[in-house]
């Protein structure tokens, strides 16, 4: 065995690991934004749990929201994972880059919103 059979072992072992990867991945609808976890699956279609989206029957399913076709979705991933490139960043910050983005729209927008509410309770001092 030469060091080439140990490299394409390796490499083998790699791909089959990204496509382990690759059926938890979710998909969003470009259309409604709506996501589809193969972790949950989808009750109103009988989708079970577990079930890979590149599994699901492309002729039936239509989003459950807009009803666009399988065509309309993108991958986004998996669940708490950071996109690809930012793995180096996560430690940067105060602790917000390890937050889904829908945390993170909550603590932005929240904090907005309570800006703006501090700021407009300022007009009841007068």
């Amino acid at each position: 065995m030469g060091k080439d059979s140990i490299n394409a072992d390796t490499k083998s072992d790699q791909i089959s690991d990204r496509s382990d990867d690759l059926r938890l991945n979710r998909f969003e609808c470009r259309g409604c934004g709506y996501i589809y976890d193969p972790k949950e699956g989808l009750r109103k279609y009988k989708i079970p749990k577990g079930t890979p989206f590149k599994e699901i029957d492309r002729q039936k399913y239509r989003c459950p929201v807009c009803r666009a076709s399988v065509d309309a979705y993108k991958d986004i991933g998996a669940k708490f994972k950071p996109a690809e490139g930012f793995e180096e960043n996560i430690q940067y910050g105060f602790g917000f880059n390890t937050l889904p983005p829908g945390q993170k729209n909550v603590l932005i927008f929240g904090g907005l919103a309570l800006a703006a509410a501090c700021f407009l309770s300022l007009y009841s001092l007068h």
